[in-house]
């Protein structure tokens, strides 16, 4: 149990941390005391640095595990050149754009930041405190024979290190084609992100939980009438009830049957909410 980044500024301020963990140090060491997951979004939009996961992995304690979202370039999202490292934004920005998608730039350039990506998260993963990577693809990437190539592509320029996949696209999870993305993936030992997401949206997949790997995954997106705006408060200013933390833990219970590690991520990171429904949820599978 965990939520997506312990950082933000909203956060900071709820009052969630006490006044003593002043510090990025003492809010990290503060949140592991608090849960022994946490998923780092922060990866999305820059590559990560070694010296800063080097510090993640002292600041928390052995069994601690990270999980860390791809990098958007990985997953066909639009990406700032100028969020490259300096000696790849020339080769990436040739085409003129101030964002580029992967089929935008040269694999030479998709390769390096891969090789970047990954040699960063070394000290999590020479800790054991690396866990899932998360490929979350967007709105655009609907189920087809090129785009199941382009997963397990992505999962075997990964490895070892094991990949988990979050669909967007409603395409992926419709009643006809259902059974065919979960068969997929457990084919290939891939986890499936199954999601708690408002619907009715270009991007909703409905709240099939289904383990594909040993490794069952769940994030908890909320329920905001609002989940294409742009700002925090709208998007992911939605706390879940008891009411529904209750009904959450038996389907959860369920979920874990049929693997033998489940990872729950709450996302609903606005002010507080993720980490007070975290804290709820645990405490009722703890039950």
């Amino acid at each position: 149990m965990g939520t997506a980044g312990w950082t933000d500024k909203t956060l900071v301020a709820s009052g969630w941390y006490p006044p003593e963990a002043d510090t990025p140090e003492k809010r990290l060491r503060f949140y592991a005391r608090q849960f022994p997951l946490v998923e780092v979004d922060s990866s999305y939009y820059a590559l990560p640095a070694e010296q800063t996961a080097a510090a993640w992995a002292e600041r928390t304690p052995a069994g601690f595990i990270f999980n860390v979202k791809a990098f958007s370039l990985f997953t066909q999202h639009p990406t700032p050149v100028k969020a490259l490292p300096v000696d790849l934004r020339d080769a990436a920005g040739k085409s003129g754009k101030a964002r580029v998608y992967r089929k935008d730039v040269d694999a030479e350039v998709a390769d390096q930041a891969w090789e970047r990506f990954l040699a960063a998260l070394e000290p999590l993963r020479r800790a054991g405190k690396l866990g899932a990577i998360l490929l979350q693809f967007p709105p655009w990437f609907p189920i087809s024979r090129r785009n199941k190539d382009y997963i397990l592509a992505c999962a075997q320029r990964a490895a070892p290190d094991r990949v988990c996949v979050e669909f967007r696209n409603c395409t992926w999870m419709t009643p006809d084609n259902q059974a065919e993305t979960l068969e997929f993936l457990a084919s290939h030992q891939l986890p499936y992100v199954c999601v708690d997401m408002p619907q009715g949206y270009s991007s909703s997949i409905p709240p099939v939980l289904a383990a594909t790997s040993d490794l069952a995954l769940v994030r908890m997106h909320g329920h905001s009438d609002k989940w294409d705006s742009k700002d925090i408060q709208e998007k992911f200013g939605y706390r879940y009830s008891e009411k529904e933390m209750e009904e959450w833990a038996a389907r959860i219970r369920g979920l874990a049957k049929d693997a033998e590690l489940t990872d729950v991520v709450f996302n609903n990171c606005y002010r507080d909410y993720a980490q007070v429904n975290a804290r709820q949820l645990a405490d009722r599978l703890a039950a």
